[in-house]
């Protein structure tokens, strides 16, 4: 189930690199929903993630996901690395 309308994911964008994102892939928010539950994720702004994630944008390139929760949250350092899971 898409946690981000479809024709609202056409248009956006990250709003660091504006590359074009999509949705994340079950298994990845879990390894991030694991390493959260575990205390062991940091955000790129430096600050210990501590609320699960019900989904995420992922950047073409990849490296970062932008969590969802009831919205998507498309802050910069609110980020997730994802190229390092």
């Amino acid at each position: 189930m898409p946690t981000v309308d479809p024709e609202l994911l056409k248009i956006m964008c990250c709003p660091e690199s504006h590359q074009k994102l999509r949705e994340a892939e079950p298994s990845l928010i879990d390894q991030i929903n694991q390493r959260i539950a575990a205390g062991n994720l940091k955000n790129r702004g430096g600050q210990v993630v501590t609320e699960k994630i019900l989904g995420g944008l992922v950047r073409d390139d990849g490296k970062f996901l932008y969590p969802v929760r009831q919205h998507p949250v498309m802050l910069v350092n609110e980020a997730l690395p994802c190229d390092r899971l």
